[in-house]
């Protein structure tokens, strides 16, 4: 028996608006009563699903593990930093480095919209960016300056130390970051997006501890508070995004070769050359003024302003690549029977998302619809894998896991919706 989007209405007491319909295997479910997707065609090659398991113990041991050591060094951190500058100047600095640091959170989220990556890993980069990266760069700067500045013949350290030590040692630091993230978080860590948001996460955790210091050291200059408000509008303003388009190089050079197949030699390869334009960037943005140009402005609006909008271009790029993967391999899913076209659309698509949550909120189903949208790109990335042969040991149950999940996501809304019939 068929069902229209007349009759759905007026059983549910629902008014769909215009573009806001509930997707249409989700009303024929609600009008025939929950039911399991049929099981796959033998010749789809996917595995049914069997009962949900958690995640493997020690996995979520070390996430805790690298969690704790990254907050601990963080704190280490804070508390030098409050002994440089004195507590007061510190609340003042850090308030004022929020500012930059919740712009690039944002970018970051924006980024990170289609497949959002798990709040703990995205914690920890930011501990990893704000602690680990800075103690790092405090102990081995000025080693690595006094190393650079004999080897350069006629250079000072006042050229060395922004135009070469600070870039090498940073990039090191926070990369070290990224790569931890790409051992511990294997299922989440999919593909070049993903690289660019766990690193621009460790670098935005960077920028946040490297702007205290920054505000600090010109609060307690001469110039006092104007020269305080001049720091802040250059870093916090003008360019709050820089340490994350550097760091975000290296993470879309290793996201490129996870997408490839996550062999170590593979990995370390890419880490290297991520370095390079990680690097040469960062080399770029600090020793422009020294270099290339005498005049700030200029050099802001040549150089810093086209490199930032050549970033938006590249990962507006890649989101549509990761979008379409995310329709093909659910389509498969759909083809031996565990989706149907619309849930296909509904996941794959901006504007079925949008309609499908619209519709979820509606009948109180919100919470599960976002599960199941989350689930089915999650369930496509891990058929990605399995497809070009260098998936984890793990993945097919995981597979078959996240199948169990979606389904049971699938339930809670039919539920939901079938109680509003009435």
């Amino acid at each position: 028996m068929s069902m229209n989007s007349g009759n759905f209405q007026r059983r549910s007491g629902l008014q769909a608006q215009p573009g806001q319909r509930p997707p249409l295997g989700m009303w024929q479910q609600v009008h025939t009563g929950p039911s399991v997707p049929p099981a796959p065609h033998p010749a789809a090659g996917l595995a049914a699903p069997g009962r949900k398991r958690s995640s493997p113990a020690g996995a979520a041991v070390v996430n805790a593990l690298l969690l704790i050591c990254a907050g601990l060094v963080l704190a280490g951190v804070a508390a030098l930093v409050t002994a440089q500058l004195g507590t007061s100047a510190l609340i003042l600095c850090a308030a004022l480095a929020l500012v930059p640091l919740a712009i690039c959170l944002a970018g970051i989220r924006w980024v990170d919209r289609w497949d959002p990556e798990p709040r703990g890993a995205l914690v920890f980069a930011f501990l990893w960016g704000a602690g680990m990266s800075v103690a790092v760069t405090l102990l081995l700067g000025p080693t690595v300056t006094l190393l650079l500045t004999e080897g350069l013949d006629g250079a000072t350290a006042d050229v060395v130390g922004p135009v070469f030590q600070a870039p090498l040692v940073e990039e090191v630091a926070k990369g070290l970051g990224v790569l931890i993230l790409v051992a511990s978080r294997r299922s989440h860590f999919d593909g070049p997006v993903d690289g660019i948001v766990y690193a621009g996460t460790v670098a935005a955790g960077f920028a946040f501890t490297e702007n205290i210091l920054y505000f600090g050291s010109a609060l307690a200059d001469p110039a006092g508070l104007g020269g305080l408000i001049t720091v802040f509008v250059m870093r916090g303003l003008f360019s709050p995004f820089a340490h994350v388009m550097f760091t975000g190089a290296l993470g879309l050079v290793l996201g490129i070769a996870v997408a490839k197949g996550r062999t170590r030699g593979r990995l370390a390869l890419a880490f290297i050359l991520g370095l390079v334009p990680a690097i040469a960037g960062h080399m770029l943005w600090n020793g422009g003024l020294v270099v290339l140009f005498t005049d700030f402005f200029s050099f802001y609006f040549l150089v810093q302003v086209p490199l930032f909008l050549a970033v938006i271009a590249v990962v507006i790029g890649l989101q549509r690549a990761e979008r379409a993967v995310t329709y093909q391999r659910l389509a498969e899913y759909a083809g031996s029977g565990w989706l149907t076209g619309q849930e296909v659309d509904m996941v794959a698509s901006a504007r079925g998302r949008s309609s499908a949550l619209a519709w979820a909120r509606r009948i109180g189903a919100g919470p599960a619809m976002k599960r199941f949208v989350r689930t089915g790109v999650r369930l496509a990335f891990v058929r990605q894998r399995l497809r070009a042969g260098h998936s984890a040991a793990a993945d097919p149950q995981l597979e078959a896991d996240l199948l169990h999940e979606l389904n049971a996501a699938r339930r809670q809304i039919i539920a939901a919706a079938s109680g509003r019939r009435f």
